[in-house]
């Protein structure tokens, strides 16, 4: 929020933004600080409880919120999902930001984890995508951000996981193409290790997490990991007026570990 002429001005004032996978993490942190930057927000998850808690903490800031359980891999779920956010009106900016992670190596990942995988960190994108598209081009254009992951483009823990971001990496390229008549834009965010509940998960997964999580901070010239609101704050770049002039880009939030 910044100040002009002694008033208030918010970079997300009056838009309605629909964000996959509030309970925690990323689009938790993303959820209030877009709320913050004054958006309306249409939060989705499986997770009810946690995000409701969402819902409800950005509600005491006196700003207006809307909690969905989604399944963001089934149509059926997603379709329901983009015509309540609709109550609001319209839908300006679509952050494609839940996931989940497959901590196995080839030979190990079932056909079960990879479908998984794929479904809910891909699929989930082109359904998210295709119903809210329509809704944002009757209105004039908007905004979509998509998740990926540094996972998508160097090899990773999880070829199933890998596979799943690098997928979200190449459609996000080609919706911009594809859409930048529209007046939509779109752009994705490649974060690094972010101290999340999942990266967590992940870490635990693995073995020793402490010792996991000290080798793995060696590969980040940082020397630490990032946090939510730091990659929620890459997405406010995105998805406000700041950055009109970008699509089809891939915003690395990593603390450098791609650089070497």
């Amino acid at each position: 929020m910044e100040e002009e002429d002694g008033l208030n001005t918010m970079k997300l004032e009056e838009k309605v933004a629909l964000i996959t996978g509030i309970s925690s993490g990323i689009g938790r942190a993303a959820a209030l600080l877009f709320a913050q930057e004054g958006a309306r927000i249409v939060g989705a998850d499986i997770d009810q409880e946690k995000g409701l808690e969402v819902i409800e903490a950005i509600r005491q800031t006196g700003r207006e919120a809307v909690f969905v359980k989604t399944d963001v891999s089934e149509k059926s779920e997603v379709k329901k999902l983009v015509e309540k956010a609709l109550a609001f009106g319209r839908i300006d900016v679509l952050f494609n930001n839940a996931g989940v992670e497959v901590v196995k190596n080839l030979k190990d990942t079932t056909e079960e984890e990879w479908d998984r995988s794929i479904n809910v960190n891909l699929k989930s994108v082109f359904l998210c995508c295709k119903y809210t598209i329509p809704e944002m081009i009757k209105n004039g254009g908007g905004v979509i951000i998509n998740n990926a992951s540094v996972a998508g483009l160097v090899g990773s823990f999880s070829p199933a996981y890998s596979a799943s971001k690098g997928g979200v990496i190449a459609m996000t390229k080609t919706l911009a193409v594809e859409l930048a008549t529209d007046n939509i834009r779109v752009n994705c965010i490649c974060p690094g290790a972010i101290e999340t509940p999942m990266l967590r998960r992940v870490l635990e997964k693995q073995g020793n997490a402490e010792l996991v999580r000290d080798e793995r901070t060696k590969s980040y010239p940082m020397g630490r990991f990032g946090t939510p609101e730091e990659v929620a704050q890459a997405a406010l770049f995105l998805a406000c007026d700041e950055s009109t002039f970008m699509t089809g880009a891939v915003v690395v939030v990593d603390g450098g570990f791609t650089s070497h």
